[in-house]
């Protein structure tokens, strides 16, 4: 297995062999990473648990990494922090290396990567095609195998665009689970740090260890106590009805009707929905007053016009800078209804399947038409974060001879949702859950998989984690209930051990099935074979009596099977 060391060399090797410079803004010595490669495998001889051990990550240049310039691509704007960002500080505390920063879309403003006077950041593997932005040197650096992973900035689209123009993935969580704390607001309630990666499990554990409130960033939020934890079963998935992909090639359609037809083929119920109301909340965020919240970020200095100022990013900030507070206020009631039409329209649906954008530009198109171009690729992301929710993009294929992607939008708090339906999507593995908190709770009889009562665990977003059995301290009875459940029981001698599952539930999600339990069942605390200890099922004592014990069949299931029998 390679050590921390020997993946900065295979970096660094690679860096030279790719020769894009325009991917770097700055990009550390290798000599500098060398050492603190070796500080990383002195930490993991000490004993240190470091979850992200030798993990290589490049940084978006509107996020501070301590002692390296802040730009923002813009060399006027630059300075130097003593301070990493939350979320790199936390990578760093995991073992990771930051390679350096990379190249973006002037104040994280467009989704193209060429709006910077560190020049255009050309696709990875077709240099006369944009790479999409504005975190364009984030998504390069991970496409050409340098990075392991990289942090991008979302406010529209950015880390989403450059995902799929890409074939790689793109992690955009709900807006505030990673604080935005160290880094260079765009439209500061809208901002989301993001992940690349490419795969979902890798991007996950990058997303996992930055996750979490932070007082330096009053839009950081925590996990709400009845996060779902997975989608239902069977998962139902929204699609656009014909109009809603109208805009898309006849390539690009058919490459994403293809993706839709994969998950039917796994089982996921797919249903039509009219996504027009999403598609024009989105206005909001460029055409309506919401855009100066951009003014509010950056527009004071861009106002004394420095000599490096994109024309492009200047035009858009500084005309918000006269806007009405009163057209601020109508747009964000706008934009309140708006959230509450996307929860009718999606509800009952796990997430929204959408092109995760439209076409892929040359360099050449985007330099005659760069507004135009950019708002193309902008038509199924910029509503996201305004209305709350949360995004995975994946690779889909290709279409028109270019990499094709298709993105699962969830709810707010809903990112494990996604994260498994888009793994069911690609055949990837999602890795170790996502969201923090979570009780574990042993069943042994009709809320097994494949029982009659499993729905009320998955109805409340519950998730299965593995099937195994109890200590040898237990035995087992049926009840005279409807429908037919066992009842656990402890002993002091003569225990057997039990199979079950193990599913982990939110800890709002525990107290709702709390709530709803019919007598003679209780939950208490169960031993596992293991040793470990978890919540369980058990019932009153007096239920068992002259009940038949069936403790010999090792379970519920074997149990049923011999009456079949």
């Amino acid at each position: 297995m390679p050590t921390p060391t020997d993946r900065v060399h295979d970096a660094y090797r690679r860096i030279a062999e790719a020769d894009r410079p325009e991917v770097w803004i700055t990009l550390r010595p290798e000599q500098d990473l060398l050492v603190a490669a070796k500080a990383v495998e002195d930490r993991l001889a000490a004993g240190e648990d470091l979850p992200l051990a030798g993990t290589l990550v490049a940084v978006k240049d509107n996020i501070d990494v301590a002692g390296l310039p802040t730009t923002a691509a813009c060399p006027e704007f630059a300075y130097t922090p003593e301070t990493s960002a939350t979320a790199v500080r936390r990578l760093l505390d995991a073992g990771a290396l930051v390679l350096g920063k990379t190249n973006l879309d002037q104040f994280a403003t467009g989704l193209v990567g060429t709006r910077s006077p560190y020049g255009a950041v050309r696709n990875a593997f077709d240099p006369e095609r944009v790479s999409g932005g504005s975190s364009s040197g984030s998504a390069v650096a991970v496409a050409l195998e340098i990075a392991d992973v990289a942090l991008g900035t979302d406010t529209a689209g950015s880390g989403r665009v450059p995902a799929a123009l890409h074939g790689i993935v793109g992690l955009k969580p709900t807006v505030g689970l990673v604080p935005a704390t160290g880094v260079v607001p765009a439209a500061q309630p809208y901002d989301c740090v993001t992940v690349f990666a490419r795969d979902l499990a890798t991007g996950t554990a990058a997303l996992r260890v930055m996750t979490g409130p932070d007082a330096g960033d009053p839009y950081s939020r925590g996990w709400p106590a009845d996060v779902r934890l997975a989608p239902r079963d069977p998962a139902r998935v929204a699609v656009p009805t014909a109009e809603g992909l109208a805009v898309l090639s006849d390539d690009e359609r058919a490459a994403f009707h293809a993706a839709a037809d994969t998950l039917r083929g796994a089982g996921v119920e797919v249903g039509t929905v009219d996504v027009a109301p999403l598609l024009e909340a989105a206005t909001l965020l460029y055409d309506g007053a919401l855009v100066a919240e951009r003014y509010a970020a950056v527009g004071e200095f861009l106002s004394g016009e420095p000599e490096s100022a994109d024309p492009t990013v200047s035009g858009i900030i500084l005309a918000s800078a006269d806007l009405p507070a009163h057209a601020l206020a109508a747009d964000q009631h706008r934009l309140a209804a708006y959230r509450s039409t996307a929860r009718e329209l999606l509800a009952g649906f796990d997430a929204l399947l959408l092109p995760t954008t439209v076409g892929h530009p040359t360099l050449d198109q985007v330099a005659a038409d760069p507004v135009g171009e950019n708002s193309k690729l902008g038509t199924y992301t910029n509503f996201v974060n305004l209305l709350d929710m949360a995004a995975v993009a994946v690779p889909a294929g290709v279409a028109d001879g270019h990499p094709f992607g298709v993105s699962l939008i969830s709810d707010a708090f809903d990112d494990q949702v996604g994260l498994d339906l888009a793994a069911l999507l690609i055949g990837d593995d999602p890795g170790e859950a996502y969201p923090g908190p979570g009780v574990e709770l042993a069943v042994f009889g009709a809320h097994l998989r494949g029982q009659p009562l499993n729905h009320q665990l998955t109805d409340l977003g519950a998730r299965f984690v593995e099937a195994t059995e109890t200590s040898a301290d237990y035995r087992m009875y049926t009840l005279a209930t409807t429908p037919p459940k066992p009842g656990l029981q402890r002993v002091n001698e003569g225990g057997a051990a039990v199979r079950c599952e193990i599913w982990r539930i939110s800890p709002a999600g525990l107290g709702a099935f709390l709530a709803a339990l019919p007598a003679p069942m209780t939950l208490g605390s169960v031993t596992l074979a293991d040793g470990r200890s978890v919540v369980g099922f058990g019932c009153d004592p007096s239920a068992v009596e002259g009940a038949e014990d069936i403790s010999r069949h090792g379970g519920w299931v074997a149990y049923r099977e011999s009456l079949a029998g």
